[in-house]
């Protein structure tokens, strides 16, 4: 199967940044692909990271969400896109959500953050609610594929979780903010979180200024097969379930290890 990683910044106009993540699958689809991931707050996003966003959430029935839902039916494309969602009970902070469809634009199951970027001077826990642990997991294609968000990516047991779930290949939306080093964190991690797990691993980001950008799609060797680089726009690869169980048969760390992963 053919996956695009398609990057773009958000901003707080919900209307331009719904056309932009609908063109994006519209050129995703067009070349050939049949899953497109889009960055972490696709829905809306706030360069002054210290911004109330909670107003902004909708939940999985609101426009954004049926929007997208939309696109891929009209596209015959699946899509994963993040959105800040409603709390379910209409009370209390917003969920950091991501959303993913298949071409019928039928849901495949949601992910909702659990590790919150409390971290590098900010605190999303001042916003966002963090949720238990849940493997969102779906097969497309013969392939298993398991989500986690952006600052997930800094624990490798949540990788592992999802590759204990059947992973073949793991999705990170993201809004990997710039700073010292930052983008080489984010290169150095897709890459770790894929050779240890021997998966692949597509991580989209936002662009800048704010955001890095550098979405990529990472073999289960560790290779770089495809980088979308600074500028919005889109990098597509080829994922094949074979390519996982023949790295898995070089190299079978997951076989050999003495340790499980537990959540409590």
């Amino acid at each position: 199967m053919l996956a695009t990683v398609a990057q773009f910044a958000a901003t707080t106009d919900k209307s331009a940044n719904l056309k932009t993540a609908t063109g994006l699958i519209a050129t995703a689809a067009a070349q050939g692909s049949d899953l497109v991931v889009l960055p972490e707050n696709a829905m809306y996003a706030n360069p002054d990271l210290t911004a109330e966003t909670s107003g902004q959430a909708e939940p999985l029935d609101g426009p954004f969400a049926s929007a997208i839902a939309a696109a891929a039916k009209e596209h015959s494309i699946a899509v994963v896109a993040g959105m800040t969602e409603t709390p379910a009970d209409g009370s209390g902070k917003p969920s950091n959500t991501v959303l993913a469809v298949d071409r019928t634009g039928g849901q495949l199951g949601v992910y909702r953050k659990v590790h919150l970027y409390d971290a590098f001077g900010y605190r999303e826990s001042d916003r966002i609610e963090p949720q238990p642990a849940k493997a969102l997991t779906f097969v497309l294609d013969g392939l298993t594929f398991g989500v986690m968000t952006c600052y997930d990516l800094r624990f490798p047991e949540m990788a592992r979780f999802l590759v204990d779930a059947g992973a073949e290949a793991v999705l990170v939306p993201a809004a990997w903010v710039v700073g010292p080093a930052k983008e080489d964190h984010w290169t150095t991690l897709l890459r770790a979180r894929a050779i240890e797990n021997t998966v692949y691993v597509l991580g989209c980001g936002q662009t800048g200024p704010t955001w890095s950008g550098q979405s990529s799609i990472v073999d289960p060797m560790g290779h770089i097969t495809a980088s979308a680089g600074e500028n919005p726009g889109v990098a597509s690869a080829v994922l094949d379930a074979s390519r996982v169980a023949e790295v898995r048969a070089k190299n079978p760390s997951l076989a050999n290890r003495r340790f499980t992963v537990s959540f409590g």
